[in-house]
């Protein structure tokens, strides 16, 4: 009877002391939810707004340009008798330098025709300058009325005294035709066709090369009106960095010479020059900014005061979110004054040491409570990048 008694009674025990210890686990659980109330703000990252002064940087694009291209002539005719193993299409002379030769037995024999002549007016001078001086003496003996300008033989001394001017000035002719059969550069340059071979007859005046002076380039580029306002008071002499794109990027320096004064009619914008010095490298010995190349150019503008700048991502539809004195979330209105490559320029709408919010909640309301954390610079960067 006991033995049944107590398989009876076992399970009835062990079902009680089963739910009393539920009945203690419950009760020790409402304790600690009633200590331990959940915080379900969502948490924001912050950072302090400040503003500082910044300098504007403005870049455009163009076209690297030679400063002047010239269409060489001959200035005297004759048969070509040489030329410059560098005077090919894509060679690079210096100023000075002998493009090619013509013949000059006629211009040396016309030089010698014209010092001959000088030799000649230069005695006819000094016989008239004599004859002179005789008649000028034998006139102290005569009276004043017999004593003309042709009695001191004036007239014949001016005739002498203009043929030696003819004289020089045909040895200064027939010096500078000898002198023009040998053609130079007239600055450094690049050679860009030549249209002339040795034993060929040249006439005077015919084209016979195209150079591109490469002492100095140029770069036209347009200015946007937006960006107008921000160019600097004292354009003229601003350097400019002149860069190019891909694997080989080259990188030089300029300095803006002017302004065209005029603006595009297709496209409303100003448009400037920059000014490169030995483009090709000839003498700096820096890689060379081809003609034709396309470029970017920048340069600092005016500085802007006491403005934030912010990356674009924190915008959205010209407001900023901030975080208030009670930790609640509040957009503000901003006034964009620039934008500048992954960055905005804002003016009015911010303080110093107000929270921005790096990072928002999905879903944003006004006066939601947040938590903050401070953001550091790796946040904002990351915030930046995705």
């Amino acid at each position: 009877m006991k033995k049944n008694w107590k398989k009876i009674s076992l399970p009835i025990i062990v079902l009680i002391v089963g739910f009393g210890g539920m009945q203690a686990i419950n009760a020790s659980a409402k304790k600690d939810e009633e200590k331990k109330p959940v915080d379900t703000r969502p948490t924001v990252k912050v950072e302090a707004a400040l503003s500082q002064d910044y300098q504007v940087l403005i870049s455009s694009f163009g076209e690297v340009q030679p400063l002047e291209s010239t269409m060489l002539s001959a200035q005297v005719a004759g048969e070509v008798t040489a030329w410059n193993e560098n005077f090919v299409p894509g060679g690079l002379v210096l100023r000075g330098e002998t493009l090619f030769t013509i013949e000059k037995d006629t211009y040396e024999a016309a030089l010698l025709q014209a010092q001959a002549s000088l030799s000649s007016a230069q005695s006819l001078l000094i016989e008239e300058q004599a004859r002179a001086k005789v008649a000028k003496q034998e006139a102290t003996n005569l009276p004043n009325t017999k004593v003309t300008d042709l009695y001191l033989r004036k007239p014949q001394l001016l005739s002498a005294e203009a043929a030696l001017k003819s004289a020089q000035a045909k040895i200064k002719i027939a010096q500078r035709d000898l002198d023009n059969c040998e053609i130079k550069a007239p600055y450094d340059a690049l050679v860009i066709n030549r249209n002339v071979g040795v034993g060929q007859y040249v006439n005077q005046g015919a084209q016979i090369a195209e150079l591109n002076n490469v002492e100095k380039a140029e770069i036209i580029f347009p200015i946007a009106g937006f960006d107008n306002a921000f160019l600097p008071s004292g354009l003229a002499g601003t350097v400019a960095t002149i860069s190019t794109k891909g694997f080989d990027a080259i990188s030089r320096e300029g300095l803006i010479a002017r302004d065209l004064g005029v603006v595009d009619r297709a496209t409303r914008m100003s448009q400037l020059v920059v000014r490169v010095d030995d483009p090709y490298g000839i003498k700096n010995g820096l890689p060379a900014l081809k003609y034709g190349t396309y470029v970017e150019v920048a340069f600092k503008g005016r500085t802007l005061q006491q403005i934030y700048r912010l990356p674009q991502e924190l915008v959205s539809n010209r407001t900023v979110w901030i975080v208030d004195e009670d930790n609640k979330l509040e957009p503000r209105k901003v006034d964009i004054i620039r934008e500048e490559g992954e960055y905005f320029l804002i003016g009015d709408g911010l303080a110093n040491d107000e929270k921005i919010v790096v990072t928002l909640p999905e879903y944003p309301q006004k006066g939601m409570e947040v938590k903050t954390l401070q953001a550091t610079g790796s946040d904002v960067t990351a915030k930046h990048a995705s």
